[in-house]
């Protein structure tokens, strides 16, 4: 099921430039591969890596002589590398850094499709480049996600310890969370950044535009409030979501970044491999939610009822020698324990999600049913289903 819905979430998340803005050529003179309509540069490789699900994508490694740090660099959903290519060198020369960026699959020359999990798998290989071929330690780099971007940059990110330094540009706190402002997470979300932002272990730089249209910079305030080392971020005023490279500041704040990281010292020498993860712990459903407390602190702060009822010595023995078959009278039990059990939880709120467990079971099914059933032909309705769905449970 988790293939399921992240494909179909690829039908509404993903826009890759069509045609592509670039084409790979083969240089007569030199014999490097290159891409087509913009200048060879002696100092830009033009790669085709393998991912581990079997797609080959096309990265750029830019190589800047007086740089001790590498920009691994996840770009945003209408773009490709074509795109990207005169950013990528004003970027490697003014920060003084390598840069690394790549196309996801499905995007530009790169093969196969577009989906949550395959650019998991893209920034893993183009990660593992840069230390098989280029020998860059893992304390050396800095990941750079803008936009939905900023899914692989943090997925990543949470699986390397001795990770330099992150920058988001303009992120997402979800993929559900662009569409609509719910207050939890839904196993059918995509980029859970809002769970994964508070396990990065290093400093964190947010940059977002105040009159973002398409991502509302309160994904970036948010995120940047859940980081655990926060770095000063840059808000943009009337900065838009395309359109942030524009402005002096940016280049500026980006630069003093990299002074500051450059001066810190390594936690540590040598490099860690990437933590090695099944596709069934990672998923679209990202199993490992489940064990994860809520963001929604309502959720966090509620024990279970199971828990109340384990812990509660029964003054009834009449009570404690026979099961009860009436669910009501279990909740009035709940209800009229001391509230000091409830953790500060109102307890209207408790007993309406108790009686509503079975609803949203309900229509989590019919959703499903819709969703498979309409997910070849009939994408408007799977997103009106997907609506409903949120709707009738926030």
């Amino acid at each position: 099921m988790g293939a399921v819905t992240s494909s179909m979430a690829a039908k509404f998340a993903f826009f890759p430039p069509n045609p592509p803005s670039y084409k790979l050529v083969v240089d007569e003179s030199s014999g490097k591969m290159k891409i087509s309509d913009v200048a060879l540069r002696e100092n830009v490789d033009v790669l085709k890596l393998c991912t581990k699900r079997g797609n080959e994508i096309v990265a750029l490694y830019l190589k800047n002589p007086s740089a001790s740090l590498t920009v691994l660099y996840s770009h945003g959903n209408a773009a490709d590398l074509g795109q990207m290519y005169d950013l990528f060198h004003e970027l490697s020369v003014h920060l003084r850094v390598n840069l690394m960026g790549y196309d996801y699959s499905g995007y530009g020359q790169s093969s196969g499709k577009p989906s949550e999990q395959n650019t998991y798998a893209d920034i893993e290989a183009a990660y593992r480049c840069l230390g098989e071929i280029y020998g860059v330690k893992e304390e050396d780099v800095i990941l750079y996600g803008q936009s939905v971007g900023s899914g692989p940059t943090l997925d990543l990110a949470t699986r390397l310890p001795r990770l330099r330094a992150v920058v988001l540009h303009s992120p997402i706190l979800s993929g559900l969370r662009v569409m609509y402002p719910v207050k939890r997470t839904y196993w059918f979300d995509i980029y859970k950044n809002i769970d994964k932002i508070p396990l990065v272990n290093c400093p964190v730089l947010v940059i977002h535009g105040t009159a973002d249209d398409v991502v509302d910079y309160s994904h970036g305030k948010q995120l940047w409030e859940l980081c655990k080392e926060k770095y000063e971020p840059l808000w943009v005023k009337g900065g838009n979501h395309c359109d942030l490279e524009l402005y002096p500041q940016y280049i500026k704040h980006l630069r003093k970044f990299i002074t500051v990281i450059e001066k810190s010292a390594h936690l540590r020498n040598g490099s860690i491999p990437i933590t090695d993860q099944s596709e069934n712990s990672r998923s679209s459903t990202d199993w490992r939610e489940k064990s994860r407390p809520s963001t929604d602190q309502r959720e966090k702060s509620r024990p279970s009822t199971d828990q109340r009822e384990n812990s509660r010595p029964s003054t009834d023995q009449r009570e404690k020698s026979r099961p009860s078959t009436d669910k009501r009278e279990k909740s009035r039990k709940s209800v009229d324990w001391p509230e000091k059990a409830s953790n500060g939880t109102d307890q209207p709120e408790r007993a309406r999600n108790s009686i509503d467990r079975s609803a949203r079971t309900y229509i989590g099914y019919i959703y499903i049913f819709f969703s498979i059933l309409c997910f070849s032909h009939l994408n408007t309705l799977c997103s009106m289903c997907c609506t409903m769905y949120v709707h009738l449970l926030d």
